[in-house]
């Protein structure tokens, strides 16, 4: 049934003409804004969301902890990798937008907290409250009569009271209320302590992170068995410094991998080749000069110079040499070649600029246990990632390889624009194919080049945070804060006597929880029976 036409549910509000609202003026939204900013509900959801914003930083790799990977992304998606790098993804942690949320959340904790600690301290020194008039409406109200003739033996019933809640850890206060006297008990404040001392730990863990990320570093280092890394900027192969980091930050030592041991499955035929361990022999030296023989495992880093040195991959280098057509060496290295799967099928490239009649660029797939079999494309493939059955196959072009164009170049690439390829598909020439102590003829009577040796790499991950300590100290109180919050109660109990006509006395007893307390009854049953039962002895007594 429709309402008529002229039906209104409400009388409109009435609004007096000469009452005037006041508006705020910029100094109003100031304070406003930051009420809003300060409150214990904004904290929580910028810590959350913090949380959030950090997840980018898990799903693409990130530049500070590993470079190569940001470029393979950007291979591997020419188009959605410039758009992410714009939004900073590759960045996360330093982006401008990761940063406004952690500085919001600094702003926010600092906020919370100093009220809090402020009001804290004052109701710490405060007296517990007055009783209430009526305990009945209390949690675990009861009443025990003390008869008059049972009186004059027994002790002062309020002051006994207080004495048994004293020796259970509550602050006591005594009231005198006309026929009645009380004594106020509250304890729980450690609650209180524990939440402050979770903020202000929490605050302290942004604080070393921050300061940690401002003065720390963390490079990237190829090493290959036999040779050493020395901490110095020109060494790293990759080096993200922190913003206010200070070359004197670098402690001086060296570290020198002898051997690199591997060992992986091969009697269970599902996992076969599944790598089971890696041991990184080193020698370190400094500083302070000593030389010292450890190791180094995937959870087991090195602490050397006020660094954790992490052993994060390694693969193979082959040792070439190239010799020109009269036999002079001109070129013999141990070349690092990427792993492209689990088999350790590896990706290398070979530049040789000088000693030639050409500068020469290699493309190079090393196999540690060639198979049999090659693929639908006619690739060869590696059957097993440990060093049965080596292999180098390399596709060789000549030309210009712009190392005079004074542009750096990686090592892990080659840049074929200027270059022609004389061996490998798709040309007629076969890529050249080497086994371990072989010797094969370059194209065009270039030369020769043989595979020496293969050797081992490292990659090894240097990280120095000066306030790595102070995060675990703080984390360790916002542990122990939380514990504290979650498990003391905070609780109030009274005992009154009121005296009454006939001369006896009824005593009261009851409490109050501040928060959830599900033991709070019977606190107060056992302090009241505790109560009677002392009476009662130092009556017989």
């Amino acid at each position: 049934m429709s309402r008529p036409s002229d039906h209104i549910d409400s009388a409109p509000p009435h609004v007096d003409p000469d009452v005037v609202q006041p508006k705020l003026g910029p100094l109003g939204w100031l304070r406003w804004f930051w009420r809003q900013l300060t409150s214990m509900r904004t904290a929580l959801f910028l810590l959350l969301l913090l949380a959030v914003a950090a997840v980018p930083g898990s799903l693409v790799p990130q530049r500070t902890a590993d470079p190569n990977g940001v470029i393979q992304y950007f291979t591997d998606n020419p188009q959605l990798a410039p758009v992410l790098d714009k939004l900073q993804f590759f960045d996360v942690y330093t982006s401008a937008w990761f940063s406004a949320i952690y500085l919001l959340l600094f702003a926010s904790l600092i906020g919370c907290i100093i009220p809090r600690t402020k009001h804290h301290f004052i109701a710490m020194r405060a007296k517990p409250p007055k009783t209430p008039v009526r305990l009945t409406r209390m949690a675990g109200f009861q009443a025990r009569i003390l008869p008059s003739e049972l009186r004059a033996d027994a002790p002062e019933p309020i002051a006994e009271a207080r004495e048994i809640l004293r020796k259970a850890r509550y602050r006591t206060a005594i009231y005198e209320d006309g026929r009645s006297v009380s004594v106020s008990a509250e304890r729980g404040y450690l609650r209180e302590s524990g939440n402050l001392v979770f903020h202000i730990a929490l605050l302290g863990v942004l604080v070393a992170i921050g300061v940690g990320g401002g003065f720390g570093y963390t490079g990237q280092k190829v090493v290959v068995e036999g040779q050493s890394f020395v901490n110095s900027l020109p060494s790293y192969n990759s080096f993200n410094p922190g913003r206010f980091f200070s070359d004197a930050a670098l402690a001086p030592f060296s570290i020198r991998v002898d051997k690199l041991d591997v060992s992986y499955e091969t009697k269970n035929k599902n996992a076969v080749g599944a790598p089971l361990d890696y041991t990184a022999h080193v020698k370190t030296t400094g500083p302070g000069d000593a030389s010292s023989s450890t190791t180094i495992k995937v959870n087991e880093p090195l602490a050397i110079g006020g660094t954790n040195v992490y052993l994060l991959g390694n693969g193979y280098a082959p040792t070439v040499t190239v010799r020109d057509p009269s036999g002079k060496v001109v070129f013999s290295d141990s070349v690092p070649f990427l792993a492209e799967d689990a088999r350790l099928t590896s990706l290398g490239w070979i530049k040789i600029p000088d000693g030639l009649k050409d500068q020469v660029g290699m493309r190079g797939f090393f196999y540690p246990t060639v198979g049999d079999s090659q693929t639908a494309s006619g690739a060869l493939t590696s059957t097993f990632p440990g060093l049965n059955d080596p292999l180098l196959s390399l596709n060789v072009y000549v030309g210009d390889l712009g190392v005079d164009s004074g542009v750096p170049q990686s090592v892990y690439s080659l840049n074929t624009d200027k270059l022609k390829q004389v061996a490998g598909p798709p040309t007629t020439t076969k890529a050249l194919q080497i086994k371990l102590g072989q010797t094969v003829e370059l194209p065009n009577g270039l030369g020769t080049i043989s595979l020496d040796n293969v050797k081992r790499y490292v990659s090894l991950d240097v990280h120095h945070d000066p306030a790595q300590g102070w995060v675990l100290a703080f984390a360790v109180l916002i542990f122990a804060g939380l514990l504290t919050a979650l498990f003391v109660p905070r609780r109030r109990i009274w005992v009154k006597a009121v005296e009454n006509q006939d001369g006896s006395l009824t005593l009261e007893y009851a409490g109050l929880a501040r928060g959830e307390d599900p033991n709070l009854i019977a606190a107060v049953s056992a302090i009241a029976e505790e109560h009677a039962t002392s009476l009662t002895r130092q009556q017989k007594n």
